[in-house]
């Protein structure tokens, strides 16, 4: 029997400002306390006539596109939600209205130490519902023999998380390992530091398509041959660890806490979300089964 902790919110609104790294638009984030059971959800509020959308984390909402996850109501969408998502979860927090001004999410450092700051400023109340955690039972596996993701049963009581990073002979990120059970302390001082990072001609072929105009070096790692540009690195092996913060801002696309251990190698944003939905569909047939 898996002990269940109350669910929690924040206790007060606090706020994160800074700009998207695709789009270059200014965008709030306003992180509010929401109601138990009622999950996490995006509302998009622009400041034109149009009315706020509301957008629940969960897989109904979510649009594949890449480098980032996406949540899409009709023509509208929230991208780079992640991070935010990872410091929601990291931190065990269940319930939360995330108003926000602009389409995409202010990419601030490439990490998600800006939103651990203000979700630890804003504090948390404990609520009287407990959690409902998705539990892994058995063994599955998406992606194929050169990238995929793999949730294992466990005897802990939480998550953890196994990432191998490879990018390979002859650039500066090479290959590089990490394993983390999630909990709050860990995610605040190992994982939430760590910054998005790309390989310098990626980040240039971005910039002649007209993505990520404004940002610096100083906003990401961005790794040329000898190392990152201009950007001293906060860990060895940041590049996994923000791999590892990624994974948990998309294994939390379940809408509840998960009870499992999963093994990635070289997995993104869209394996993570098909092996969520994976498990999401074993635990209805095995419902079914027991009904």
């Amino acid at each position: 029997m898996i002990p269940l902790r109350h669910q929690r919110t924040v206790a007060r609104a606090a706020a994160v400002e800074g700009f998207g790294y695709w789009s270059g638009e200014d965008c709030r984030v306003e992180f509010r306390p929401a109601p138990a059971g009622s999950g996490v959800t995006f509302i998009l509020d622009t400041p034109d006539d149009r009315p706020p959308v509301r957008m629940p984390v969960g897989l109904d909402c979510r649009e594949d596109r890449p480098r980032r996850t996406v949540l899409k109501t009709g023509e509208r969408r929230v991208e780079m939600i992640e991070h935010v998502m990872a410091a929601l979860a990291g931190l065990e927090i269940d319930n939360c209205d995330v108003w926000v001004t602009a389409e995409e999410i202010p990419g601030c450092d490439g990490s998600a130490a800006a939103f651990v700051e203000a979700l630890d400023m804003a504090g948390v109340v404990v609520q009287s519902t407990p959690t409902r955690p998705l539990v892994v039972t058995q063994t599955v596996r998406v992606g194929n023999e050169h990238k995929w993701v793999e949730a294992q049963p466990t005897n802990r009581n939480g998550l953890s998380i196994e990432f191998h990073l490879d990018y390979g002979p002859g650039n500066a990120i090479g290959r590089q390992s990490f394993a983390a059970e999630i909990s709050p302390e860990q995610f605040r001082f190992e994982l939430a530091p760590a910054r998005t990072f790309v390989l310098r001609e990626e980040a240039d072929a971005l910039v002649a398509m007209g993505k990520g105009t404004r940002v610096t070096p100083q906003d990401l790692l961005i790794f040329d041959a000898d190392g990152p540009v201009e950007n001293p690195l906060r860990f060895a092996d940041e590049c996994v660890r923000h791999k590892v913060l990624d994974a948990v801002g998309d294994f939390a696309l379940a809408g509840r806490p998960i009870v499992g251990h999963f093994v990635c190698y070289r997995s993104g944003h869209q394996l993570n979300a098909s092996l969520v939905e994976a498990l999401l569909q074993q635990e209805q047939q095995s419902q079914r089964k027991t009904a």
